[in-house]
């Protein structure tokens, strides 16, 4: 059994994907071909968004955000501890300091209360100054994103959503590049929509934002508007304006994302079938079965559920053959290298208590009912 079945997709796929690949390579253009621009615009669509900038990484679209931004030493980026390290480890690289903020406890997602007591508490200290909040679409569904808007927008603060795990959510039929200036993703082949390797993207309704991390995902390159401010007396292709860097999306990467867009819709129907008939039958028998908030549609990148004693439930799933997983045993604020950053031990308290309890199951769109009968049946014999 596998906790994410990469093969079984190749496999329904698997001539579109080898003839994607195989073009690009007799095309020779490896590196910002025509399949990049055509992802691009593909994501957008998806999205209902006018612009998506590809890049080499989630980790890259969530910085180049920050770069657009011209984040510095003294600003204050708000963030979830529960979610992997990558949402707070681009603040740093600026210069400037995360904050850390609760979550829900029935969605795993950014606690809106918890939000504004932090902004309100770096005001009163006066020592950082609020500019960005990073909302994350944990486990593949949709943040509170009206509530964490109007929040924002009462404070004047930036808005990205982190969709790495949710891209294709939406809360009330809208994408949260609906609410957020930027919504990022990432491609990483485990993530509902994956390539074979690393990618990711910046999806935003601001043309000009657009515009500039287009820039500065290639060493903050001459921009139309720049060559229309500017006369240039020869070409300015290897002319830098701003400080960027080298995050460019293969173009192999992008060939294999539009053969995998083409099946997208329907596996995000496969995966709610999924985790609907985990929770029926779960509910009631267990702790916490996941919860979606109220509208929302989640492409369930994990299926996760809490136990009290979680550590032994892995070890009797491990020995009966079943993969599972932990996110995240050890909350962002709680790690060495944030240290300097983190509130003290009990601030975030929902967080501290789901690392204690959470395990995710095999959840992709290829799980059989009897695969899945075995995992509920193994969960529920598990006495400890």
């Amino acid at each position: 059994m596998h906790f994410i079945d990469l093969q079984a997709q190749r496999k329904r796929i698997e001539p579109e994907i080898n003839s994607a690949v195989q073009r690009v390579i007799e095309s020779g253009r490896f590196v910002l071909g025509p399949e990049v621009g055509e992802v691009e615009t593909r994501l957008a669509a998806w999205c209902g968004a006018k612009h998506a900038v590809s890049c080499a990484n989630g980790t890259d679209a969530l910085a180049l955000a920050l770069m657009a931004w011209q984040l510095k030493p003294g600003d204050a980026v708000f963030c979830p501890s529960f979610t992997f390290v990558a949402t707070a480890q681009v603040v740093p690289w600026l210069g400037a300091t995360p904050v850390f903020v609760d979550i829900l406890p029935d969605t795993y997602n950014m606690d809106p209360a918890s939000l504004e007591a932090a902004i309100a508490q770096v005001k009163a200290e006066g020592k950082l100054k609020p500019k960005v909040v990073i909302a994350v679409d944990l486990f593949g569904q949709p943040a509170n994103y009206p509530v964490i808007k109007a929040i924002c927008d009462a404070h004047g603060l930036k808005l990205i959503a982190d969709t790495a795990q949710g891209f294709g959510c939406t809360l009330n039929g809208r994408h949260p590049s609906d609410w957020a200036d930027i919504a990022t993703t990432s491609f990483f082949p485990a993530k509902p929509l994956g390539c074979y390797g690393d990618g990711g993207a910046i999806v935003t309704n601001d043309s000009a934002l657009a515009e500039l991390i287009e820039s500065l995902r290639v060493y903050g390159k001459v921009t139309p508007t720049d060559a229309a401010q500017r006369n240039f007396h020869h070409d300015p292709k290897y002319l830098s304006l701003r400080v960027g860097m080298n995050s460019r999306l293969d173009t192999i990467q992008a060939a294999i994302l539009l053969e995998k867009l083409k099946i997208f819709a329907d596996e995000i129907e496969s995966r709610e079938r999924v985790a609907r008939r985990y929770s029926a039958g779960f509910e009631g028998r267990i702790r916490r079965v996941p919860k979606v908030i109220d509208g929302g549609q989640s492409v369930w990148a994990q299926y996760v559920i809490e136990h009290e004693n979680r550590d032994g439930l892995q070890a009797h799933l491990t020995a009966n053959g079943i993969p599972s997983m932990v996110y995240y045993p050890v909350p962002i604020h709680q790690q060495d290298f944030a240290a300097r950053f983190a509130p003290p031990a009990g601030a975030l308290p929902v967080t501290e208590t789901a690392s204690q309890h959470v395990l995710a199951l095999p959840m992709h769109p290829y799980l059989d009912p009897e695969a899945q009968d075995r995992v509920i049946d193994t969960v529920l014999a598990f006495n400890g």
